[in-house]
């Protein structure tokens, strides 16, 4: 029998506090930091390209873009591995 994965609430909050952390917590450390390196990187970069008269959201919205697709992913692939271990532990034995 396999080992219980994390429940997939437990992720999605890791994931909303931190960008990556989702991931870090589901055991893929790679891909949760290349997520957080990515959210700061294109955060950085739409700060220096939108004028200062844009709002905050606007001037960092390539970061705000990843991290939601961070969360997205991390509470998928969360959920994903919760249902195939429930499916495995409630099949009756062959």
């Amino acid at each position: 029998m396999t080992t219980q994965p994390r429940h997939p609430y437990a992720i999605l909050a890791a994931a909303l506090l931190l960008p990556g952390a989702g991931h870090v917590l589901q055991g893929k450390q790679q891909r949760g930091l290349m997520f957080l390196f990515f959210t700061i990187v294109l955060g950085w970069v739409s700060l220096r390209i939108m004028p200062d008269e844009f709002s905050f959201f606007t001037r960092h919205v390539g970061g705000i873009f990843i991290y939601g697709i961070s969360v997205l992913d991390a509470y998928k692939s969360a959920r994903i591995s919760w249902e195939a271990w429930k499916f495995t532990r409630d099949r009756p034995p062959s």
